[in-house]
């Protein structure tokens, strides 16, 4: 059994910015401040790392009532944003689930920075949430690589048995998506459809790396 594990943003969908100004409006009517855009960097993080990096950089306090709020209405706004952007599913993407969801020797999850609302409010918007039935998301940890281990717990739980890193596939289109899948001895695919380069990325050492996942045959021919 292989075990393909799906980043989101810049992986699988391209919101058109629809999660981050919800994030940054939530940001700034919880806080009650203007955001300093300059501190904002999100690819590769984890939304719980993002609002503590936000609360930091402007000398507040995540504290576990303002995360509550935050998220709320982060949430809201997010839910408001995605049907007035102009977003898309990335190359390849529709093809490549298909075919797996297909497979009687591979599952699908998500291993993502996003919470699990966040998550579920994408997927369902571009029509892809049916094929992933368990995951690891941003809800807890700031550090991407207890979400990576979050996921393979899931994953076990789901499949009701232990599973070996060298099972896993992590799918991602930055370093810390690569760095989280080796930190449970998971293979890397590196995807150049978010805000990094091929060159770039190329500096994390992925097992394979794609421009985009319009001709996915390496990985399909690696999960044979």
């Amino acid at each position: 059994m292989k075990i393909c594990l799906f980043d989101i943003d810049g992986t699988l969908v391209n919101t058109d910015g629809a999660g981050k100004d919800a994030m940054i409006d939530s940001f700034q009517s919880t806080a009650g401040i203007d955001v300093q855009t300059t501190a904002v960097r999100v690819s590769g993080k984890t939304d719980r790392g993002i609002a503590k990096e936000l609360f930091d950089a402007h000398d507040k306090i995540l504290t576990e009532e303002a995360w509550e709020k935050f998220l709320a209405s982060y949430m809201a706004g997010l839910a408001r944003n995605l049907p007035l952007r102009q977003g898309r599913v990335l190359p390849g993407i529709e093809a490549l689930l298909e075919h797996l969801a297909e497979r009687d020797d591979v599952i699908m999850g998500l291993l993502t920075g996003n919470v699990a609302q966040g998550a579920y409010l994408k997927l369902t918007h571009y029509d892809l949430m049916h094929h992933f039935e368990f995951g690891g998301y941003g809800d807890l940890h700031p550090d991407r690589n207890d979400v990576a281990q979050a996921a393979k717990d899931a994953c076990e739980s789901h499949l009701g048995h232990a599973v070996d890193g060298d099972q896993i596939w992590v799918i991602g289109d930055t370093a810390n998506d690569v760095r989280c899948a080796r930190a449970i001895g998971a293979k890397a695919v590196a995807v150049a459809t978010g805000v990094f380069d091929r060159e770039e990325l190329a500096k994390s050492d992925p097992d394979l790396l794609f421009d985009d996942l319009a001709d996915a045959s390496p990985l399909l021919d690696a999960l044979s």
